[in-house]
């Protein structure tokens, strides 16, 4: 039995763990191999590390009041106000503390959106107390931008004292000529308007705040967390200097203004730009000799990591965006329903969204302590170089004359469209993983149901008197899911997918591996893979190609078997009228000799998948 004396005696024989240990160990299983392959980098070229130090005598950043729970925002945006009023009730009823109501046309409407009318405004209000601390916040589009006046007309012909409602009213004019491309009019002519409403809000008693500078036209455009930040603070910026113009003071102003950023799956990232965006206001503020006042974020899970595909995993990369915006201070959450991009969403995936943000705050007790990633050393050094990095790029956007100079001489468009691209690169070839879209795809899957609401065309609105590249929203998996559409197409009006025939060659030991990567590979595209037991001999493999109807046909076996076995086996599938011959895995030496053979394309990862199945559906149709 030991003693305390002897577990002293054992703790002094491990040396202390230090970087430099650590360095020993790693270097160690690298083998000789460069310690920089460990390195990753941000779309914005950060390194992140494998590794920090604690940031000694780090301070938490001011956000939301000690151990406050953030709002949980639930998404309205049913075209039928009657309806609309009964979720609005039901999610009230049941946990939600906000509303986040979402007008047709409005950024981030996603097809869907409430009736632009006052009649619709004042019937999905009826019964919702708007005083007693219920948040609500409005996006309104150019068509629908009428519904902060309809709404402040509702609750003054109900009685209701303005200054007893929690209102983040949504004005966002340059986030709408951003996402448009088009403005009727230049900006020295839209603040004066923009201002004026708020003007007469204010007069009426309403504490707002009033006007929101939105990141999420960045995020949704493909852009980088450094873009978001720097075209989000430079917003804040311009509409701070606009109240400023129209005779508030920089104290009042400043209050009428807050910002709303995307928060998405990558926790690291997303809860440093949240922490990065209140340092980058507070400098603003210090520069306006304003002491700093936390900026109200409100956050929205991500609309280009959504897929339709295996839409439950939706769920799964909402939750970790819940978790990542209310660790970082989100003051709200909204959560968009996992199968908001198959349609409009029923009642059990708006019971999902709601209870993601409940479940975290409630049963995991996320909101109890203020800026937990404090003194972290990957995430102060992440917020610490967005901060940087935003900066220099929100210099360049005020050198241009500020946001909306800047997206009419299309300064910020060409960034953001470089990072787009990168992005749809990284996800063409599978670095960037969007599972049950480019990886692990079910063919087999029953969609998600959703309700019958036809979704809302977006109208041109006003004369297009300034035109510049428009910041379009995407969804990152689109390209996979239109191949997937067209195999479905296929089996609808053929009775059979697409197949490729997998030619397992050796026994399992030998052709598991890449047949299970291949089979992943093509079903992605909605090509079904045809698997078989190990072959050894063509004439049986070349028979069993023909039995199972495939077109297409992928050499599936290690590297060891490849130098005996394939070329043979790929001439024999040629005979056997294989329209188009795949190897899995790279060729090395072999590849001269195996396309002779008949072997056309190699399938390995880091290769372009969404160009191999886009090719692959050319030959098969």
């Amino acid at each position: 039995m030991s003693t305390a004396t002897d577990d002293i005696r054992l703790a002094a024989d491990f040396a202390p763990a230090n970087y430099e240990n650590w360095r020993k160990l790693v270097d160690g299983v690298l083998k000789g191999a460069p310690f920089e392959k460990l390195i990753s980098k941000t779309y914005d070229g950060i390194a992140i590390q494998p590794i920090y130090a604690r940031t000694p005598d780090a301070m938490p950043i001011s956000g939301r009041a000690a151990a406050a729970p953030w709002q949980v925002m639930q998404r309205i945006d049913h075209p039928d106000a009657a309806k609309s009023n009964r979720q609005a009730l039901h999610d009230l009823e049941n946990g939600a503390t906000g509303l986040t109501l979402v007008f047709e046309g409005a950024n981030g409407a996603r097809g869907f959106g409430l009736a632009a009318s006052q009649e619709a405004v004042a019937t999905l209000l009826d019964g919702i107390y708007l005083d007693a601390g219920i948040g609500i916040e409005l996006q309104a589009g150019p068509q629908s931008r009428m519904a902060v006046t309809w709404l402040a007309d509702v609750i003054k012909t109900q009685g209701i004292d303005p200054a007893k409602c929690d209102i983040r009213f949504g004005l966002d004019p340059i986030g709408a000529c951003a996402v448009w491309g088009t403005s009727a009019h230049g900006w020295d002519e839209i603040a004066p308007v923009v201002t004026d409403t708020v003007k007469k809000l204010d007069d009426d008693g309403f504490k707002g705040p009033f006007m929101v500078a939105d990141g999420r036209i960045i995020h949704d455009a493909g852009g980088s967390e450094v873009q978001e930040l720097a075209y989000t603070l430079s917003v804040l910026l311009s509409y701070l200097r606009a109240l400023d113009d129209a005779g508030f003071s920089l104290e009042s102003a400043r209050s009428m203004l807050y910002a709303r950023l995307t928060s998405d799956a990558d926790q690291f990232l997303t809860m440093a730009k949240f922490r990065a965006l209140r340092l980058l206001w507070a400098r603003i503020e210090e520069s306006c000799g304003l002491k700093p006042k936390p900026l109200f974020i409100a956050a929205e899970t991500a609309w280009r990591m959504m897929t339709q595909r295996d839409s439950a995993v939706n769920m799964l990369r909402a939750t970790m965006a819940t978790f990542s915006a209310g660790l970082a201070g989100a003051n709200s959450i909204c959560v968009l329903p996992h199968t908001l991009a198959l349609g409009m969403p029923d009642s059990g995936a708006r019971r999902i969204a709601r209870n993601t943000q409940l479940i975290l705050l409630e049963e995991s007790n996320l909101a109890r302590v203020t800026d937990p990633a404090a003194g972290a050393g990957g995430i102060e050094t992440l917020t610490r170089e967005l901060c940087d990095a935003a900066w220099a790029m929100f210099q360049d956007i005020e050198k241009a004359g500020g946001a909306f100079a800047a997206l009419v001489s299309n300064t910020i468009q060409p960034k953001v469209a470089a990072t787009r691209a990168a992005r749809q690169a990284a996800v063409a070839k599978r670095r960037d993983v969007l599972t049950g879209a480019s990886e692990f795809p079910n063919l087999q899957e029953t969609r998600a149901s959703v309700l019958k609401v036809k979704p809302i065309p977006a109208k041109p609105y006003g004369k297009d008197k300034i035109k510049f590249p428009a910041l379009e929203p995407l969804r990152l998996a689109e390209p996979f899911e239109a191949l997937r559409d067209k195999s479905d197409h296929m089996l609808a009006r053929k009775g059979a997918r697409p197949k490729v025939f997998l030619a397992n060659l050796g026994t399992p030991a030998d052709f598991t591996a890449r047949a299970t990567f291949a089979k992943s590979f093509f079903e992605t595209g909605g090509i079904e893979a045809i698997d078989a037991d190990g072959f050894t001999d063509p004439a049986t493999l070349a028979d069993a190609f023909k039995a199972s109807g495939a077109t297409l046909a992928c050499l599936c076996s290690s590297d060891k078997q490849y130098p005996a076995h394939a070329a043979a086996a790929a001439r024999a599938l040629q005979s056997a009228g294989a329209r188009h011959i795949y190897l899995a895995g790279r060729p090395g030496d072999l590849e001269a000799d195996l396309r002779a053979a008949g072997v056309q394309d190699f399938v390995f990862a880091g290769g372009d998948a969404l160009a191999m199945l886009v090719q692959a559906y050319a030959l098969v149709e």
